[in-house]
């Protein structure tokens, strides 16, 4: 009998991580993150572990078979089990090597670091396989960048597939594997922790506490598993994965390593493809409590993006005020801002954030993701990444926008060549009467006698502006439009007619139907083509597409294109690397023309 693809659908996404239904999707018996068991494991529920496998090792090369444990698989009338060839499997050193025998089969498809390089029948594959297996994972987790590699292509490359890496996965890290891609977990490491005597815990092996009737047996593995497994799935359906990760990580040094070295290839590939997202939904925070938070590739966008492209509010290059963060965002918000901006009393003046871990956030942006959603550990200190981060980022600013005076407000020692930096606080506090005092002296004095700024007006409209340029590239479309309504809401319009509302509580463009052809026109705006003989009635969807933009972002307004016409426009819901071939839907329709 032909074998039948398994049933999955995304509930949430998180990064590389996603949390599936499996099965029939209005009632799935099982989900993943899970678990892989074999004969010898204990016994898991079929909702922590939808499969069961087994390696015959008795021919070679040897073979293997995954069952599903619940009817998983459309019409969902019965159990499953694919088969499998696990090749000639090199040690990762002979990459060079072409064993010209790959893994091979139809839902389960096993790879290696070998035929990741070699193998070109995985490209050309018209259907992607229910399950990869990465069968050499323990290997490629020993060796420097392998397994991040490894794990990177096969998930930006088998969207819509699960991935199974044997062997490297515990309750002590799967949530920190799920974040760079993993699916699937097995039991081997706690069978190898229960024969040495020690419990492999949410926070690595340790040895079983007596007090408390501990022991390392596989029963009480399995409760380890279960706590772990749940934890990961809770953390990407309230987008706190990251931070569970970043937790795990410390208890190896071997993870740490992992964590660093997948950031970094995720920042290199998140120039090619969709990765973050451009806008979030109300309540979303960005947890930055540990080092290593400063790594992820939503930080060190912001950060390149404000130091390299940035460009400020035309009537606001002059006069630079550096200002303190506030554990309230948006900073406007927050009592200290409020005192701030009465002593500066002049809208030409570019007020500028000085935090961590963004570096910099300019006032016109502070309503955008990240700025307006990200939580620290508020000390008053700041270690030496941290200021030379903030440091480097203000150097390459200036030197960009050309400002002639910077009024320094915010703490922090800073020097700029051929610039004299004015120190308003001299070690006391911000909100102080004396600080205050010679911040709106320093100001009057930037800008000289009767310059009081301009209109409030005018600030709002060179507000949008400045976060139109950040998020689309460009202003033009705002070209003649009004821009009325009381703050932080505002309407955009256009002789009389609505191109837009500002969101501020999800930091993006509400755009009306009738902006989209001018953003189409101006190629401000993310397309997707759908095939010519789709009647489009509903969201985007994998079948549908011809064409897409592979920079996509969670979040992004994308035209909808049909034989070369505008046809409508739709939120994106998955991020680029996805598309085209994620599972379940892609987009959310917004309009139709």
């Amino acid at each position: 009998m032909d074998e039948r693809p398994i049933g999955r659908t995304v509930i949430s996404r998180d990064r590389f991580s996603r949390l599936f239904s499996l099965g029939d999707r209005n009632a799935p018996d099982s989900f993943a993150p899970g678990l892989i068991i074999s004969d010898n494991d204990p016994d898991f529920p079929v909702s922590i572990a939808p499969f069961s496998s087994s390696l015959d090792n008795s021919t070679i090369p040897s073979s293997m078979k995954i069952s599903t444990r619940a009817n998983l698989c459309f019409p969902f009338d019965s159990l499953d089990t694919w088969e499998s060839s696990q090749g000639l499997v090199l040690p990762p050193s002979l990459v060079e090597s072409n064993s010209g025998e790959f893994g091979s089969g139809i839902e389960i498809v096993p790879v290696t670091w070998n035929s990741l390089h070699h193998d070109k029948s995985l490209l050309a594959m018209e259907v992607q396989p229910s399950i990869i297996v990465l069968t050499d994972a323990p290997q490629l987790s020993n060796s420097q960048g392998m397994i991040e590699q490894a794990l990177l292509t096969i998930r930006t490359n088998f969207s819509s597939s699960l991935i199974w890496a044997p062997g490297i996965g515990g309750p002590d890290n799967c949530a920190l594997l799920s974040w760079m891609g993993v699916d699937i977990f097995d039991l081997a490491r706690s069978r190898q922790a229960s024969s040495l005597g020690v419990l492999l815990s949410e926070t690595g092996p340790r040895m079983p506490e007596s007090s408390t009737n501990e022991d390392s047996s596989m029963e009480a593995q399995r409760e380890m598993w279960i706590r772990a497994i749940s934890a990961t799935r809770s953390a990407i359906r309230d987008g706190s994965l990251r931070e569970l990760a970043e937790r795990q990580s410390t208890s190896s040094p071997r993870s740490v390593e992992h964590l660093r070295r997948h950031d970094q290839l995720s920042f290199e590939t998140s120039k090619q493809m969709g990765l973050s997202s451009s806008s979030v939904e109300f309540g979303k925070q960005l947890r930055c409590h540990s080092f290593e938070s400063r790594n992820d590739v939503t930080i060190r966008h912001w950060r390149e993006t404000i130091s390299e492209d940035y460009e400020p509010p035309s009537r606001q290059r002059d006069v630079l005020v550096l200002l303190p963060c506030s554990a309230k965002k948006p900073y406007r918000l927050s009592q200290s801002h409020s005192r701030f901006r009465r002593s500066i009393g002049n809208s030409r003046a570019h007020e500028v954030m000085v935090t961590a871990p963004l570096g910099l956030v300019p006032r016109d942006l502070e309503d955008l993701w990240p700025a307006a959603h990200y939580d620290i550990p508020v000390t008053g200190d700041w270690d030496e990444d941290e200021l030379s981060i903030i440091r480097r980022m203000l150097s390459r600013l200036v030197e960009r926008i050309g400002y002639s005076n910077i009024v320094n407000h915010s703490g922090v020692e800073l020097k700029i060549e051929g610039i004299e930096v004015i120190d308003t606080r001299r070690g006391e506090r911000a909100g102080s009467r004396e600080s205050l005092e010679r911040l709106q002296e320093a100001i009057s004095s930037s800008f000289g006698e009767g310059d009081d700024g301009e209109t409030d007006f005018s600030v709002r409209e060179e507000k949008m502006k400045s976060i139109s340029r950040f998020q689309f590239g460009s202003d033009e479309w705002l070209d003649g439009c009004q821009i009325r309504g009381r703050p932080p809401i505002f309407t955009i319009t256009k002789d009389g007619v609505q191109m837009a509302k500002w969101d501020p509580r999800r930091g993006r463009f509400l755009l009306s139907k009738s902006s989209l052809d001018t953003m189409r026109r101006l190629n401000l705006l993310k397309t997707v083509e759908i095939t010519p003989e789709v009647d489009w009635v509903g969201d985007i969807f994998p079948g549908m597409i011809d064409h897409h933009d592979r920079s996509i972002l969670v979040g992004d307004e994308i035209l909808v294109i049909q034989g070369g016409k505008l046809i409508g426009s739709a939120r994106s819901i998955a991020p680029g690397w996805e598309w085209p071939l994620g599972p379940g839907k892609l987009a959310k329709s917004r309009h139709r023309l």
